[in-house]
């Protein structure tokens, strides 16, 4: 699963994991997606998170994965965006926070409550709120984070680099007013958006697969990956394969996945 839209600089994002807080497979369930993904560990669905690369330059997107320890050893994770507090998004922190060595930056919403006792014990972790819509740089990049509807604080991030632009935008359910009218005039070569749930009415805290597409019409990526997804929304794409529009494909968590986001 990898795209190249020109040979300049490349800007890389590999999806570590990309389930909801369930996870594939659902602990007791026996649906035929979570029997598959107990025996066949390539259709399994990690907490969602994604590791984003400049050249030697490593940021994780959420910090859900329990190992994070053991997958970044010391000095090979350069920064951490999170998108918000909920557990299956920063339970890596709690073991990573009390490693040795020098300060790991943390990027985050501004939320005082945080999770648990990260705040008043946080190690190695230097946290940094972040104001919505306030531009800065990492890496070589243009930062702009960009409000989400969500139960909690949330920030989706557009990362704009000279190899191309990308929106990563994971929980929501729609998007505010301002961030729809941000990304119409920024318009992501790559857009990754939460999609946790198949066609469903009233779906709460995460979009299902109608509000996907809708956001989708509105803003006109040129590709769009879903991420964030469940077991329900798993079973529902076995039985419509081809469904979806043809920019519009499904993230999943084998470890060499990359996504390689160019502009033309």
């Amino acid at each position: 699963m990898t795209w190249f839209l020109n040979q300049n600089e490349k800007m890389t994002i590999q999806f570590l994991g990309t389930g909801n807080a369930a996870g594939v497979p659902v602990h007791g369930c026996d649906c035929r997606v979570c029997i598959q993904a107990t025996f066949n560990t390539d259709l399994r669905r990690e907490p969602c998170s994604a590791l984003l690369e400049i050249g030697q330059h490593k940021i994780l997107l959420d910090a859900g994965l329990p190992d994070l320890k053991d997958r970044f050893p010391n000095g090979t994770l350069h920064s951490i965006l999170l998108t918000h507090y909920h557990p299956d998004h920063v339970q890596g922190l709690f073991p990573l926070r009390w490693g040795a060595g020098k300060m790991l930056p943390v990027y985050a919403p501004d939320d005082e409550d945080g999770c648990s006792d990260l705040f008043k014990n946080h190690g190695i972790l230097d946290f940094i709120k972040l104001e919505p819509f306030q531009t800065f740089e990492l890496a070589g990049m243009k930062v702009t984070p960009v409000p989400l509807v969500h139960s909690k604080k949330t920030l989706g991030y557009c990362f704009e680099h000279s190899s191309g632009k990308l929106a990563y935008l994971t929980d929501t359910i729609g998007l505010p007013k301002k961030t729809e009218a941000f990304l119409q005039d920024w318009q992501p070569d790559l857009m990754v958006l939460d999609c946790s749930f198949p066609p469903m009415d009233n779906p709460k805290n995460h979009n299902d697969l109608n509000l996907a597409l809708e956001i989708y019409k509105a803003i006109k990526p040129k590709k769009m990956l879903l991420t964030h997804i469940g077991h329900e929304l798993d079973n529902w794409l076995n039985e419509h394969n081809g469904d979806l529009p043809d920019a519009v494909g499904i993230a999943n968590d084998k470890a060499l996945a990359k996504i390689i986001c160019i502009a033309e």
